[in-house]
């Protein structure tokens, strides 16, 4: 599951609690919050909305928490017992098994076919929903080339009147037309109340008060504006019943707020006028398409017994309603903040590995990568130099897969599960996929081969807090052992990106996190693939396999030249299931071979 799919799944389930906790909180709280906080606490409906698809990534907002963790966790690690590993080493045989393929296939319990069905499904109802809601706004257009300014001066005047009552100063547009059966307000720029050819002949001047004065609350409640906010969450979520019964009752809720607006600017005498003005309305085809867009006085006639119940029982707001009213919607807004983000920091949590490194040159070695997406990321400590091809691949994580194993070798060695003199494991006689792995092990040979119960025996003998806490010392990644203590490492819930690797490997290899010099030695010793004059190339492939098909490869290590280190990672990526550590090793090893340094 990509990212995007992750996160819009989070999202629907934050915007479905947020839906039911406002029902709670309606509920619950029903007679200490005012109508009109009733309406306005579904604003906070919109708040997901806009948080989850925002794209954050391009702020790259993640860089300050990503700045704060490093001050606080590696300069705090990183001073612990600093031991270079210098000196004389002992003599190392090189194993180019280490460049060779040895993976186990994850086996994913939801192919890709069913995102994709979901991605197709979800795309074609939104169409679906945008061909309706352009229909609306096309019956708006017709609505509005049928209308006619009402010139007569008297209702002009009673507008007035009214937009001063009201609090707006806005320029409205008065109009009739034969095409409406009760009175609508429309437009966001220029707006518009218009009323039906007959009203002017049935209405007298206070009932047209009347319906200037809830039409003109609308516009100031912005309540045109809100509809289209409406109608664009549910488009987005247009399979989700909780949005569609939250924007029914949102609906309702406007019209009683706006109701009870009327009423506080009304004297007693005018509550039984009004009502019987909107009982005028009821059921007059409140169906139509670009109702959705409109905000109106009509309504269906359940929905106008609910209003005139409201009407009957209206008392005015007391001081203490009003007080309690923003009690509730501080702590519901306050519930809101705590929950809406979630779907962002838990989607993209860890997934991208924000590099603020300076003296970068961004190369183009898009010849080498033929068939390919991928990164390379190579770095010269001598002039702190990085050269990286595809930064955006080479800031993503991915699960690391055979390449954590030089460092779980290394955990296992500074909790002396094995030690550099001692460091078998019997093989337990279960037939794996490779015949390299049915035998007794070594680290050498386990590192060699890449043998996976190796590794999983040690891992289990380590533990997972202890696992956890070095990875953690270490800043591996995303640092995430959610996953399987047996498999977290493999497409699963472990992840880092090819810059991280090759900073990681610089720690390693200077030893600036602290570990035993011999234990560090130990995991050099049996990475070293190859030896020329005076150079050593270390590093280890790695190979993620999903349902069959090799999707993940990678190749991380150093060479050592002389008086130079230069660390480098390869990470190819191939939904056909072409990629393996294997071809990475190749590639890796021409970039290098072409820019001389092995």
């Amino acid at each position: 599951m990509d990212a995007f799919t992750n996160r819009f799944l989070l999202s629907t389930l934050v915007i479905s609690l947020l839906i039911l906790m406002i029902l709670f909180t309606k509920k619950i709280f029903y007679k200490h919050m005012s109508k009109q906080t009733h309406y306005k606490i579904w604003y906070f409906l919109f708040t997901p909305l806009i948080i989850s698809f925002i794209p954050w990534d391009f702020f790259r907002l993640n860089e300050i928490s990503q700045y704060i963790k490093s001050l606080i966790f590696t300069n705090r690690d990183t001073t612990l017992n600093h031991e270079r590993t210098s000196g004389l080493e002992v003599p190392q045989a090189p194993n180019t098994n280490l460049l060779h393929d040895f993976t186990v296939s994850v086996n994913k319990s939801t192919p890709d076919f069913v995102y994709h069905t979901f991605i197709v499904v979800w795309v074609i109802g939104m169409i679906m929903f945008l061909v309706m809601a352009i229909y609306a706004n096309y019956q708006i257009y017709q609505l509005k080339k049928s209308a006619a300014t009402i010139k007569n001066q008297k209702i002009i005047e009673l507008l007035d009147v009214c937009k001063e009552i009201v609090g707006v100063k806005r320029n409205i547009k008065l109009q009739e037309t034969s095409l409406i059966t009760s009175p609508s307000t429309l437009g966001i720029l220029q707006p518009y109340i218009l009323l039906p050819k007959t009203t002017l002949e049935t209405f007298s001047l206070n009932d047209l008060k009347y319906v200037f004065l809830h039409e003109l609350t609308h516009q100031k409640n912005k309540d045109v504006f809100v509809n289209y906010v409406m109608l664009l969450l549910n488009i987005i979520y247009w399979f989700n019943p909780f949005v569609w019964h939250a924007l029914k009752v949102m609906r309702m809720d406007r019209e009683l707020a706006c109701d009870t607006a009327v009423l506080d600017r009304l004297d007693e005498s005018g509550y039984i006028e009004y009502g019987q003005t909107i009982i005028h309305f009821a059921d007059k085809q409140h169906d139509r398409a670009y109702r959705q867009f409109a905000s109106g006085m009509g309504g269906t006639k359940t929905q106008i017994k609910q209003r005139i119940l409201s009407i009957a029982n209206y008392s005015g707001d007391s001081r203490l309603l009003k007080w309690k009213s923003k009690a509730i919607c501080a702590a519901l807004g306050i519930f809101v903040l705590c929950l809406t983000p979630l779907p962002s920091v838990i989607a993209s949590s860890g997934d991208v590995f924000y590099f603020n490194g300076k003296n970068v040159i961004d190369e183009d070695l898009s010849s080498y990568f033929n068939g390919y997406d991928g990164s390379f990321v190579l770095y010269d400590p001598s002039k702190n130099h990085y050269q990286i091809y595809n930064r955006k691949m080479g800031e993503q994580r991915v699960s690391p897969n055979s390449t954590y194993k030089i460092y779980s070798a290394l955990f296992a060695l500074e909790t002396n599960v094995i030690s550099p003199n001692n460091n078998d494991q019997i093989w337990d006689g279960t037939v794996y996929p490779y015949k390299e792995w049915n035998t007794n092990q070594s680290l050498s040979t386990a590192l060699g081969s890449s043998v996976n119960w190796y590794f999983q025996n040690i891992d289990q003998q380590v533990g997972k807090k202890q696992l956890q806490y070095y990875f953690h010392k270490i800043n591996y990644g995303n640092e995430d052992l959610s996953g399987n203590l047996d498999s977290y490492w493999i497409e699963s819930s472990l992840k880092i990106s090819p810059i991280e690797q090759v900073q990681i490997l610089y720690a390693f290899d200077e030893n600036t996190f602290g570990f035993k010099e011999k234990n560090i030695r130990a995991v050099k010793n049996a990475i070293l693939i190859d030896e020329q004059k005076h150079r050593q190339l270390y590093g280890k492939t790695g190979t993620g396999s999903i349902n069959g098909k090799n999707v993940n490869g990678w190749f991380v290590g150093f060479v050592k030249k002389g008086d130079h280190t230069y660390y480098f990672a390869i990470n190819i990526q191939n939904k056909k299931g072409h990629a393996n550590g294997s071809k990475a090793a190749d590639i890796a090893r021409q970039i290098l071979r072409d820019k001389h340094i092995y």
